[in-house]
């Protein structure tokens, strides 16, 4: 989770304030940031989680690398997760990771 923060610059969640036309009420929305993550990244649109005040001085190589093992660090089952010397090679780039699949948790809460 913490690498997705650092690597976005924002929060796990954050609320975001929408405002209904039709009247005074305004509704705020939670939005859990490791959906939008895994989902871009599974998309292929890494560059849209960069945090803009980097200015794009950022190497996608490595920011992908990053996502992709920050989103196996949050899988369902904890068999499925990465150790801490598998994350340090892959972060390293000693170590090839694939794209993980999308949490079953996660899923049910984009739905």
């Amino acid at each position: 989770m913490v690498l997705l923060e650092i690597i976005s610059g924002r929060r796990n969640s954050s609320p975001e304030t929408s405002y209904d036309t039709s009247s005074s009420n305004s509704n705020q929305n939670i939005e859990y940031f490791p959906v939008q993550a895994i989902s871009k990244l599974h998309d292929g649109d890494l560059k849209s989680l960069v945090d803009p005040r980097l200015h794009g001085g950022i190497n996608l190589e490595e920011a992908e690398r990053v996502c992709k093992v920050a989103c196996w660090c949050i899988q369902d089952n904890e068999l499925d997760r990465p150790t801490m010397g598998e994350v340090v090679r892959v972060l390293e780039g000693l170590q090839e990771i694939d794209v993980p699949p999308i949490p079953r948790l996660l899923a049910a809460i984009a739905e």
